[in-house]
């Protein structure tokens, strides 16, 4: 699997954008609203490195609880498979827990995404090509 990008938790996503950006980053596209998540969700890239800001929309957001934690801080990557389902079947019989069902990601074209976590490494997220 192949890196697709770094999720970034961020409380205020224009300002963290424009931090970025002062760091030679450049927008991808426009702000995306997750509904099904509700996040607000922003891609960067930086000399083919690839940032994803994510900022909770609601109280009830599914990082309303990890902004709390964390505060603005990488939480997460995210890896590009081929087949998601069997990715998803390798990784929990290697001890990954899926917290989430696959499901589509506006921000990605829709493409279906699952997350995953590790209790030695913490959350990733897996990105069907």
């Amino acid at each position: 699997m192949k890196i697709h990008h770094i999720g970034y938790l961020v409380k205020k996503l224009e300002k963290a954008a424009a931090e970025f950006e002062k760091l030679g980053y450049v927008r991808q596209g426009e702000v995306t609203n997750d509904t099904y998540r509700k996040v607000d969700i922003l891609f960067l890239e930086k000399d083919g490195y690839v940032v994803e800001l994510v900022s909770p929309n609601a109280p009830d957001s599914v990082v309303s609880g990890l902004i709390k934690t964390y505060k603005n801080a990488p939480y997460h990557l995210c890896y590009i498979c081929e087949n998601l389902d069997e990715e998803i079947t390798k990784l929990t019989g290697e001890g990954y827990v899926q917290i989430d069902l696959p499901t589509p990601a506006p921000a990605i074209g829709g493409k279906r995404v699952s997350f995953l976590m590790n209790r030695f490494i913490g959350m990733i997220e897996l990105l069907e090509q």
